[in-house]
């Protein structure tokens, strides 16, 4: 973890060794990676005699539920009263794959309430002093990378058997898009080598995470890809967008837009995606981008969000239509980095 100060580490180890009732707790609509990191490092922690827990704000995907330990989870918005025992009764939090407490949205007051320790691990960019001990590292693909290393930093890599292994890889691969970005720097295949050291099934996992959806889901990515996605080829961009009719018409569930925004970018020439989806009274985005295209200064400029450079995520209170439009407004103030990819040759 040569990005993160030494006496950091040491002090997040103390944490842990020291405390005897943990709660870790992911963002709100968690992914794979801030389950795995989760459920992989509850794993260790309890390997190590600790009476750990993960407490997660709302219910995850179904076709993540396979993961060993997901079904102890609880759920703080069907689980409040429950939760809310287990965190009072806790000596240590752990966050991870957030830095911001906007992002466990009602749990935030709660949390932010209590006086025990809290340590975070995460790899987003402009962390906000959320944590008594914060892991931070932008260039680690995942958290489930940073956590790997951690572990192994600790001492603590023989617990690492090959349930942990198949939390933590699976964090790594879908926050990686099977490593198509946020997967260039070597200490992520460290990592990688750590985990398969176990012996774990990574085929398995792979066919856990992506040939594992609903029939309902299949048919709404066919709707999404032929009647909800745009082409424009003038700033090599491509977009899909859902409706709630659309989702209610296809008995959406959480998870079964996974993958979506990374679909336009198979469109060749295409270096910018972008996926909308209306939920409640907001229209939430994710975008992703090819090379050097800044995916995280669109919606950190233009959507109240951030990322990374390739991957990114964002929402307005913009009715659909106007969401869009605002969107494709944007695009004319980044031509130059359209161009740029274009005359040099990389598109």
């Amino acid at each position: 973890m040569k990005n993160i100060d030494e006496s950091v580490l040491k002090s997040a180890v103390s944490l842990i060794l020291e405390n005897k009732n943990i709660i870790i707790i992911p963002h709100h609509n968690p992914d794979g990676d801030a389950l795995g990191a989760s459920f992989g490092l509850r794993l260790v922690l309890q390997s190590l005699g600790k009476n750990a827990r993960v407490i997660a704000p709302n219910d995850y995907p179904e076709f993540l539920h396979w993961l060993p330990g997901s079904q102890e989870a609880t759920i703080w918005f069907r689980q409040r009263k429950t939760a809310i025992y287990a965190l009072e009764k806790a000596d240590l939090l752990i966050f991870l794959d957030f830095n911001d407490f906007g992002r466990i949205e009602k749990m935030k007051e709660t949390i932010q309430g209590l006086s025990v320790p809290k340590l975070m691990i995460d790899h987003h960019p402009y962390p906000k002093e959320i944590a008594d001990v914060m892991i931070s590292d932008t260039n680690a693909s995942s958290t489930s990378e940073l956590v790997t290393h951690f572990i192994k930093w600790a001492g603590f890599t023989d617990k690492i058997n090959k349930k942990v292994a198949s939390c933590l890889l699976t964090g790594i691969v879908t926050d990686t898009g099977s490593f198509s970005y946020n997967s260039s720097h070597p200490e992520t295949y460290e990592a990688l080598s750590i985990l398969l050291k176990t012996g774990v099934d990574k085929d398995k996992i792979y066919d856990n995470v992506y040939n594992n959806y609903s029939f309902q889901r299949m048919q709404l990515m066919g709707f999404a890809l032929n009647q909800r996605m745009k082409y424009i080829p003038k700033y090599n961009t491509a977009y899909i967008y859902l409706t709630k009719e659309d989702l209610k018409n296809y008995n959406f569930r959480p998870g079964d837009s996974e993958g979506f925004v990374n679909l336009p970018l198979s469109i060749k020439g295409v270096v910018f995606a972008a996926f909308f989806m209306e939920k409640d009274d907001k229209v939430k985005m994710s975008f992703r981008s090819k090379f050097t295209f800044p995916a995280n200064k669109i919606a950190n400029d233009y959507f109240n969000g951030g990322g990374h450079l390739n991957a990114a995520g964002g929402q307005t209170n913009l009715p659909m239509a106007e969401a869009i439009k605002q969107f494709e407004s944007v695009l004319k103030e980044y031509k130059a980095d359209f161009d740029n990819l274009t005359k040099t040759g990389i598109v």
